[in-house]
């Protein structure tokens, strides 16, 4: 027990020397989970700082997922054209909105959000991520093999019945 609490310790020690407002954000791809980020302020560095943050995000098994990220923010302006998902371009709305839709990933590597702006005192955002998993032709193919099956035993059972 105390092993963990000095390794817990530890970990909280070292996470106090970075300053940065780069972040890296686990996912998951359960439809309940809460994929949910922020803005990360710092005495070093401020929320859009040098014109940019970027945040990874990661955790997800190799797949192809088709992605949501909606972030609002308040006292910035977020840049459409330089803002981007893995160098998808989003939609900006007014009152620091941005908006991500229907970007694919693999899976394979973590993606990237590279948020560009400027942000004015007490700047602040915050995203939501949704992840839903695309299936693969051969799961299509597997349902109607599976329904054909089901309806081949429900017509032999009926002929039997008679």
């Amino acid at each position: 027990m105390k092993l963990k609490l000095i390794v817990a310790s530890l970990l909280a020690a070292a996470s106090l020397g970075a300053s940065a407002a780069d972040q890296l954000v686990i996912l998951d791809d359960n439809p309940l989970a809460n994929n949910f980020f922020q803005s990360v302020k710092s005495p070093v560095d401020d929320v859009l700082s040098g014109g940019s943050d970027v945040i990874t995000f990661g955790g997800l098994a190799p797949g192809l997922y088709e992605i949501v990220v909606t972030i609002s923010g308040q006292n910035l302006t977020f840049d459409g054209t330089l803002s981007n998902l893995n160098g998808t371009t989003g939609s900006v709305f007014s009152d620091g909105k941005l908006r991500f839709f229907g970007v694919e990933h693999s899976g394979a590597a973590p993606f990237v959000l590279s948020l560009f702006g400027t942000g004015a005192a007490g700047a602040k955002y915050s995203g939501e991520v949704s992840v839903t998993a695309v299936p693969e032709p051969a799961t299509y193919g597997m349902l109607i093999g599976g329904l054909g099956i089901l309806a081949f035993l429900a017509r032999r059972k009926q002929d039997s019945d008679a």
